[in-house]
């Protein structure tokens, strides 16, 4: 038994002095532990300051009900109790009741309002008891943080996120997820807690040891109006046509800058919401939009010009075993160059490209590589999908390749890189890299500022960049677009059609289609570039690139023309209109004679009826009935007027 005892004073003492730092310390990691507060992400504004994406602050109010002395607890309860009450809406009695029993319970974490906004959080720790703070009044805040995006759903996949798992996988997407880590994440903060059992942990003080840092701002290229117009207009078409998904992007042609870029994809239930950034990061075959690209490149490298007549056949031709068709039944037969690409014959382009290249196929595939059209653009969303542009030995390519790239298949791009590539056409020939971010901004403190950035400074001469621009916009006026023409606002660009998983068995029976246009607007002095993409529209409705896309580019376009019109200077002012000047002597003559007796305003515009009888030598009193041109008049032409006789006009 000594022995034994002497065992166990020799354990105690090992314990104490020995390993006692060690036991310490993992008493300590047990009871106390630093705690991260995630910083506050920095907002995403839009180019016009309007926000996109916030982070606001909620707040969850405890009270350790042990901390109070048994004075200050009594002293202040009823009032804390009341001041709770008027806030909640519940009785003093019931607050009393429940912080007594916590109290009785030795409870140390006892919620009182969870999930509250900074000005109520303000309120509430200003109530009795909790205004002592949390070494005498047991007060303990709790901070978390909640993104917040003003315009809902629109753009949300755009704007984007950055969310993390419970395993630390992050998934970033749009500008939020592409920009989180070096910008809007901030520095996150750390404040001591202490266990206070049954797996819940009160902070230590009220104060954070390390005060986290807020992240900087980011202000994007996006256009709020401008978004609204394409997502309506985008949604609109979907649930008409039924397709399965779409995206359409806007941009500004000098700058690059993204004003616009809507995807939207359908649900089980058939609407449609931010599904994936099909613009960026979604490759497909582009159809016919690809037949710009490709009669640019034999124009480029004098294979043919605008003027050169191309055999179409009977709307059927054979390439290598392999028959291509044009849609217009019965064929379009000899036809120029320019026409060939304004009604969108695949026969004509896949024929220019075939005698042009096929003995040298490496020289049309080095046209684009020279135009960059095989390498991603690098935009800062990530996710970008890659182009595939084969070649001789390319595990695709087949003696039909190049006629199949000329009018866009056995190839690959994403919209936004189609796009890009129109805009540069629209842009005499600079290639700008799509841009979806402006600055970044600590307050009113400028970070870092983003400038425009060329890919090439020249795609083409003059000269065929002069042709390409009148071919498309000749397809508006009087190609496949035709059905797009407005006499109010000049467009010019692209339709295109292409089939869709035609590999698979069910084809035939199930037909599938990707519906496209791509262009710009005004044609003569473009400001804006848009590419409209649709996927598999149901073929009851239809499917043409003209009838299922374009429709939208023409609605974004209007809307866009409307709100923003672009202003040409006026050189003159002296402008002489014959009918105008009619108009105006007549109104002149009339306005000079009739000074008391009353004149026939009957089919003048309202306005200038009104004006026009206001200002006659006595005080008539004029009473309106409608809008628009005057019908008729309460008094008739000829009667002479008294003062503040009241004459009646009618109008429609």
């Amino acid at each position: 038994m000594f022995i034994f005892a002497l065992l166990v004073v020799f354990k105690l003492l090992s314990i104490q002095f020995v390993q006692g730092d060690k036991y310490r310390k993992l008493a300590d990691k047990r009871l106390i532990k630093d705690v991260v507060i995630p910083a506050n992400r920095g907002n995403v504004y839009s180019v016009g300051g309007n926000l996109l994406a916030t982070s606001i602050p909620k707040y969850d109010i405890r009270i350790d009900a042990l901390t109070p002395s048994a004075e200050t607890f009594e002293e202040y309860l009823k009032p804390l109790s009341d001041s709770l009450a008027a806030y909640s809406g519940k009785s003093s009695s019931y607050y009393q009741k429940q912080i007594r029993k916590a109290r009785a319970y030795k409870n140390r974490y006892h919620l009182l309002a969870r999930n509250i906004g900074y000005s109520d959080y303000l309120r509430i720790r200003n109530f009795p008891l909790l205004n002592l703070g949390a070494y005498k009044g047991g007060l303990i805040v709790e901070q978390t943080t909640k993104r917040e995006y003003p315009m809902g759903g629109v753009a949300h996949r755009s704007i984007g996120y950055e969310r993390f798992d419970d395993k630390g996988n992050v998934t970033r997407a749009g500008i939020d997820g592409a920009f989180g880590d070096k910008y809007l994440r901030g520095k996150d903060g750390k404040r001591l807690k202490q266990s206070i059992g049954k797996g819940q942990w009160k902070p230590i003080a009220d104060y954070n040891q390390v005060e986290p840092k807020d992240g900087y701002d980011v202000y994007t290229t996006i256009s709020t109006n401008i978004q609204d117009i394409a997502h309506n207009s985008l949604l609109q078409q979907l649930e008409y046509y039924e397709a399965e998904h779409g995206c359409v992007v806007v941009m500004e042609v000098a700058t690059g800058e993204i004003r616009a870029i809507s995807n939207l994809g359908r649900t089980s239930k058939g609407t449609y919401y931010e599904k994936l950034n099909y613009a960026v990061g979604e490759s497909h075959e582009p159809g016919s939009t690809f037949k710009t690209m490709a009669l640019m490149a034999a124009l480029e490298d004098k294979i043919v010009d605008t003027a050169t007549v191309i055999d179409t056949k009977k709307g059927r031709k054979h390439f290598y075993g392999r028959t291509i068709t044009d849609s217009k039944h019965g064929g379009y037969g000899k036809i120029s160059v320019a026409r060939a690409l304004e009604v969108s014959s695949n026969i004509g382009i896949a024929t220019i490209i075939d005698e042009g290249y096929s003995k040298q196929p490496e020289k049309f595939i080095n046209r684009l590589k020279a135009w960059k059209l095989n390498e991603v653009l690098g935009v800062s969303i990530l996710g970008e999908g890659k182009p595939v542009i084969p070649e001789p030995g390319h595990k695709i390519w087949s003696k039909n390749a190049l006629p199949s790239m000329a009018y866009g298949y056995n190839m690959e791009l994403t919209p936004l890189q189609t796009l890009a590539f129109y805009n540069a056409i629209a842009n005499n020939g600079v290639l700008v890299k799509p841009r979806f971010i402006k600055e970044v901004r600590e307050l009113n403190k400028e970070v870092e500022v983003f400038d425009r950035e060329v890919i090439n400074e020249k795609i083409c001469s003059d000269k065929t960049l002069k042709e390409i621009q009148e071919i498309l916009k000749n397809v508006v006026e009087r190609g496949t677009g035709k059905s797009l023409y407005s006499p109010y606002f000049s467009m010019a660009g692209k339709t295109g059609t292409a089939k869709s998983e035609y590999w698979m068995s069910d084809w035939e029976d199930k037909p599938r289609y990707v519906s496209s246009f791509a262009g710009y607007f005004p044609a003569d002095n473009p400001k804006y570039s848009c590419i409209v993409v649709i996927h598999k529209p149901s073929i009851k409705k239809g499917y043409y690139g003209a009838d299922v896309s374009g429709p939208v580019f023409k609605r974004v376009a209007q809307k866009i023309f409307t709100d923003t019109p672009i202003i040409d200077e006026v050189k003159s002012l002296e402008v002489n209109n014959d009918d105008v000047s009619k108009e105006f002597d007549g109104y002149y003559e009339t306005a000079q004679t009739y000074r008391t007796i009353m004149p026939n305003v009957t089919g003048l515009p309202l306005m200038d009826a009104i004006t026009l009888l206001e200002n006659m030598q006595v005080d008539v009193k004029v009473k309106v009935l409608g809008n628009g041109v005057v019908t008729s008049q309460s008094v008739d032409k000829g009667v002479k007027l008294k003062d503040k006789q009241t004459v009646v006009l009618k109008a429609s």
